[in-house]
């Protein structure tokens, strides 16, 4: 969720996007091993099952060349969102659980993924609103993204996009990435319910903020 919107500011999104893509993959794995108990393996599959029509409506976004909008749009989504729910106007409830919410969510991930590499902040929002504790939210999550994005993978070298330059980058970046995955784990086995939920939705604001600043900076 974070690393796009603060890679697009250095790179193209057609970089950008298979570079968080792949790095999505290596965290994924680690935090799979790690904690495969606290997993939720039921709504990990069926937001799996969802993301999968999903993708190709998200790739035909990302080469329809509409980038300016898009990101534009999912900037003042995400933010907005965030500021209701901050304020106590979106409801969080275990009730989403239904497999409609699932689907619908699922969908989105999978909408957000093949255009922008951004699978996270569909997931988030419905995490949270599941109410999920934190290590069931960052284990879950990490088991949806490990298949998802092994897909999103193969549909970016199908659609010829990722190039030279995404390995390249990737290699450079995981003797940074991979110690942070286990500071990442030590911080949030300290987390606890409502703070943690607060703590998504600060970050999901902040995320839609960037977004909207790096599409609007051309403007000014």
């Amino acid at each position: 969720m974070v690393a796009v919107p603060l890679l697009a500011f250095l790179l193209p999104l057609t970089v950008a996007t298979p570079l968080a893509v792949l790095l999505s993959v290596t965290v994924a794995l680690i935090v799979v091993i790690q904690d495969h108990q606290s997993i939720h393996l039921r709504s990990a599959a069926w937001l799996l099952v969802a993301t999968l029509p999903g993708l190709p409506v998200g790739l035909l976004l990302l080469s329809a060349g509409h980038q300016f909008w898009l990101k534009a749009a999912l900037g003042a989504f995400i933010l907005g969102f965030s500021i209701l729910s901050l304020i106590g106007l979106v409801p969080s409830h275990p009730r989403f659980e239904g497999r409609g919410w699932l689907l619908v969510f699922g969908f989105c991930a999978g909408v957000l993924g093949g255009a922008f590499g951004m699978n996270g902040p569909a997931l988030a929002i419905y995490g949270a609103m599941r109410q999920w504790t934190p290590q069931q939210f960052r284990a879950t999550l990490q088991a949806y993204f490990l298949p998802a994005s092994l897909l999103g993978l193969f549909g970016f070298g199908a659609a010829g996009i990722w190039g030279h330059s995404v390995t390249r980058y990737y290699l450079l970046s995981l003797p940074v990435a991979i110690p942070a995955v286990f500071l990442g784990r030590a911080i949030n086995r300290r987390l606890r319910g409502e703070t943690f939920r607060k703590y998504v939705y600060v970050g999901l604001a902040c995320i839609g903020t960037l977004l909207l600043l790096r599409t609007l900076r051309p403007l000014f």
